[in-house]
């Protein structure tokens, strides 16, 4: 097929990457450990782990549950938890162990966590105590055999270990009471691994490495199933792509704000930058925005990763501006749209561009970027990174041509190997030609870049018009009074659906009659909204985007 794309890639990016380098996620892992041995590998909370100590622990840990715990090679292990030091050394010892990891959200509701750990047969879950209750109102309706517990200030070091853990339960009461019979502290786990020998497990590239969870926020969670083969390339795609800029192998350190549980975080920093041998600076809370700057104060960091709403409260956060951005090589946004006024002024504090790409937990994720040496925000999400191919679908999915609006498709080493358990729901998102239906609308331009224009479900029909959300929250984000926005399709008797938009007000003053006035100069008619509503708070997912099923609700 044409692919037009190749011709805007930087000058040093390879058309193509080697999916066969490595046979599995832990021959990367192993690779790292051993050629950045000495150097920092994560950092939280005052305290430093290095590739060597990393390889010890999950060493110990792969032990523990091979010979302790006899887990095998597939068994299914759930880890709850935000991002802590104990997260690398769990999920890197199971990886080690032959395990499938289960990335399982610490802020689940009962029900959720009964749906994910059924789901997934998972044997064995470690969670941080603070979240424990909630694992222990549905453990019986489960299989889990193993649990183990960990606390937030397990791995930092002393004093500073035990007094986080003092203040958490004690002073701020972040740890409700809960009864796991038989549960294992990680601490317990790991010193008694000490004493055992590290399983020698043969992973090939079809074993799979995680079951994402995905898609709960519009139906049913599912489970992508992300074999190794999947996750070795799109490191490797990603790798490619970073190193078209000036990054130092063993040098650079990667703000880890989003959670490693989502696939972003996961693939981007966690694997591709442990490559890279940087420090990932993990920040367990990011909603205190006064505290993540101050964290961020200590540390001349080097490239950095988040979402739209995430870059856009830290630039509403006193201080940030006043941070040293010196070091500063890449910003990379993804996960929702990057909207333009967020964007500009990104780089006029920062000093560089707010790079943005696309991907999606089905792609491991990353499936398209914009170029390293952007300048700016142009609107799109770039390009397929190498060895992937896009494709804009018409409903009978025949390829359309630059500049028509159709369903974005993407077809490359990263699709994953399908949907835990449901074949039928695995048919109809990946085709017989291997292409994954994202359920994005999208148009690919002459040059190859990709604009997604919004979700097929989240389209807006107006009178027979097509109006998108993304275009209404850009435009209204424009607004100086406003902090954010999401919009929203509503009936209406007279033309099907109108235009509602809920909003967060940076000034307190702001009115409906200046939104109203500010949409009549940038919108045509129908696609200005006939709604408007304000509130404190937009509803999000733990990792910031906007939930436009609970906007519906309000």
């Amino acid at each position: 097929m044409d692919k037009p794309w190749l011709k805007s890639y930087p000058e040093s990016a390879p058309e193509t990457i080697d999916v066969d380098a490595y046979n599995s996620v832990v021959d990367i892992f192993n690779e790292a450990t051993t050629r950045f041995a000495d150097k920092p590998a994560f950092h939280n909370l005052g305290t430093t782990m290095t590739f060597a100590e990393l390889d010890v622990k999950t060493q110990q840990f792969a032990a523990w549950l091979h010979h302790e715990a006899g887990l095998k090679k597939g068994d299914r292990i759930a880890v709850m938890m935000p991002n802590l030091l104990q997260y690398p050394v769990v999920v890197f010892g199971a990886l080690r162990a032959g395990l499938v990891v289960v990335n399982t959200n610490p802020l689940y509701t009962d029900r959720e966590l009964e749906h994910q750990l059924t789901d997934s047969g998972a044997k064995a879950i470690v969670v941080v105590e603070a979240f424990a209750h909630t694992l222990a109102e549905i453990i019986d309706k489960t299989e889990v055999q193993t649990v183990i517990t960990t606390r937030f200030g397990d791995l930092l070091d002393f004093p500073k270990s035990i007094l986080v853990n003092f203040v958490l339960k004690y002073v701020k009461k972040m740890v409700p009471p809960f009864s796991l019979p038989g549960s294992h502290s990680l601490k317990d786990v790991l010193a008694k691994g000490a004493t055992l020998t590290a399983p020698t497990v043969e992973i090939t590239q079809k074993d799979l490495a995680f079951l994402q969870y995905t898609g709960g926020t519009t139906g049913v969670a599912k489970g992508a199933m992300l074999s190794h083969r999947n996750m070795v390339a799109n490191i490797q795609q990603a790798y490619a792509w970073i190193n078209t800029t000036d990054q130092v192998e063993g040098e650079e350190i990667i703000v880890t704000a989003l959670p490693l549980y989502h696939i972003f975080a996961l693939t981007a920093n966690g694997l591709t930058y442990m490559k890279l041998g940087a420090m990932n600076l993990l920040i367990t809370n990011p909603r205190d925005m006064p505290g993540f700057v101050k964290e961020l104060q200590k540390f001349k960091f080097t490239a950095f990763t988040g979402v739209n709403t995430l870059f856009n409260a830290l630039m509403n956060t006193p201080g940030f501006d006043k941070l040293d951005f010196s070091s500063l090589k890449l910003t990379l946004g993804g996960g929702m749209a990057v909207q333009k006024v967020v964007a500009d002024r990104w780089k006029e504090v920062t000093g560089i561009p707010l790079i943005e790409a696309y991907g999606l937990t089905e792609t491991s994720p990353a499936a398209c970027i914009n170029p390293m040496n952007s300048e700016g925000f142009n609107d799109s999400i770039g390009l397929p990174l190498p060895s992937t191919e896009g494709s804009i679908r018409d409903p009978d999915n025949n390829a359309l041509p630059p500049g028509e609006a159709g369903e974005l498709c993407i077809r490359g080493p990263q699709v994953m190997e399908g949907y835990w358990q449901r074949p039928e729901e695995t048919a109809n998102t990946i085709d017989a030609d291997g292409w994954l239906h994202t359920g994005d609308v999208a148009i690919m331009n002459e040059e190859g870049f990709f604009k997604i224009v919004d979700r097929l479900k989240d389209m807006i029909l107006v009178s027979g018009f097509n109006v998108y959300p993304n275009e209404i929250e850009a435009v209204i984000a424009m607004h100086p009074g406003v902090l954010e926005v999401g919009a929203i399709g509503i009936p209406d008797a007279h033309s099907g659906e109108v235009v509602k938009v809920v909003i967060v007000k940076k000034d307190p003053e702001l009115t409906e009659e200046s939104i109203k006035a500010h949409c009549k100069e940038e919108l045509t008619g129908y696609k200005r909204p006939k709604v408007i509503q304000f509130v404190e708070e937009l509803p999000k997912t733990n990792v910031g985007k906007i939930l436009r099923r609970e906007l519906r609700e309000l």
